[in-house]
Parts: structure tokens; sequence; C-alpha cells
């Protein structure tokens, strides 16, 4: 199992929407992420910052992770959540989210 952290901003006035949508998240998008072996998924908002947190029980990340890209519904989704953030300037070339370092965990 692999756990995975990121971060990502949002601006003040998308809160409400942004909080909304994720309140009631589209069947296919977490059908979706169930088939591609992601489970205890959580994403927290500190102001204008989003933290995600998600445990990847597969063994292929990188095609998993391909295929709910590659999904119609999660490009849909993505399409109406990503104008509503802002990405960290300090991240990654390729990343959207910014992926964090784990420091500390205790099972």
């Amino acid at each position: 199992m692999q756990r995975i952290a990121s971060v990502i901003g949002l601006a003040p006035e998308n809160v409400e929407v942004y909080e909304r949508l994720h309140a009631d998240v589209w069947p296919g998008v977490l059908e979706r992420l169930t088939l591609s072996n992601v489970t205890n998924y959580s994403i927290y908002r500190h102001g204008d910052l989003l933290f995600s947190y998600m445990e990847y029980f597969g063994d292929d990340l990188e095609a998993d992770f391909a295929t709910i890209a590659a999904d119609p519904t999660i490009q849909e989704w993505w399409a109406v959540c990503e104008p509503l953030q802002r990405p960290l300037e300090d991240r990654k070339e390729g990343e959207w989210w910014k992926e964090i370092h784990e420091v500390f965990h205790l099972d």
C-alpha cells in the first residue's frame, strides 16, 4: 500500500462551489477511483490550501493513474474542478497537485 499526499491552492471565491461539488461527488468518479485501487481518499481545506490524502493498493500506480486520467467522467470532473484550483508554483513539472513528502506515520 502507498500513501499519497498532495496540496493545491483554492481561490477564496471558489470555496463554496468547490465544497458543494465535493459534498456530492459524481458516482462515476468514485467508481473509477475504486476500480483503480484508490481508497481512503480525503481532501481537507485550510484557508486557501487544499490537502489530499489517499491510499493506493494496486501493483502499478502509473498504469492505474493513467486509466483514471483517460476516463471520460474523470476528465469531465476535472474540467469542472480544475478552474477552481490554483496549482502551487513550486510543484514538479507535470504535476497539478503538488505531491508532498511524508515525515511521520503511525499505524
